[in-house]
C-alpha cells in the first residue's frame, strides 16, 4: 500500500503560481498511475489531472488545461502539479492520488490552495 504526502499549498493572488508536490512511500509508485484532484468548499471532489506510470499519457480537466502541468519522477517517487495563472475558482483542498491500473485510488491527506482576487 502506498502512502502519499502533499506539500506546496498556500495563499496566492490571482494570476500567481504554485507548485504542489506529492511524496510517495511504500508500494510500487513507479508502476502506479497518479493524479491530482481538488475539492472546493461545499462541492464534491473533482478531477484535475492524471498521468500514467510512464508519464506519456496525461489528461487534464478542461478548466485547468493550458494552465496546470502534471509531472512525475519515478526515481524519486514524487509527483508534481505546476499551477500557473491561478484563479479564485481554483481554491480548494488539493489531493494527490495513486493507484495500480484497474484498482481504486490511494489518497493523500490534502493541501489547501487559496487564490485571492
Amino acid at each position: 500500500q502506498v502512502q502519499l504526502v502533499e506539500s506546496g499549498g498556500g495563499l496566492v493572488q490571482a494570476g500567481g503560481s504554485l507548485r504542489l508536490s506529492c511524496a510517495a512511500s511504500g508500494g510500487t509508485f513507479s508502476r502506479y498511475r497518479m493524479g491530482w484532484f481538488r475539492q472546493a468548499p461545499g462541492k464534491e471532489r473533482e478531477f484535475v489531472a492524471t498521468i500514467n506510470w510512464s508519464g506519456d499519457v496525461i489528461n487534464y480537466a478542461v478548466s485547468v488545461k493550458g494552465r496546470f502541468t502534471i509531472s512525475r519522477d519515478n526515481a524519486k517517487n514524487t509527483g508534481n502539479l505546476q499551477m500557473n495563472s491561478l484563479k479564485p475558482e481554483d481554491t480548494g483542498v488539493y489531493y494527490c492520488a495513486a493507484a495500480p491500473v484497474g484498482s481504486a485510488w490511494y489518497w493523500g491527506q490534502g493541501t489547501q490552495v487559496t487564490v485571492s482576487s
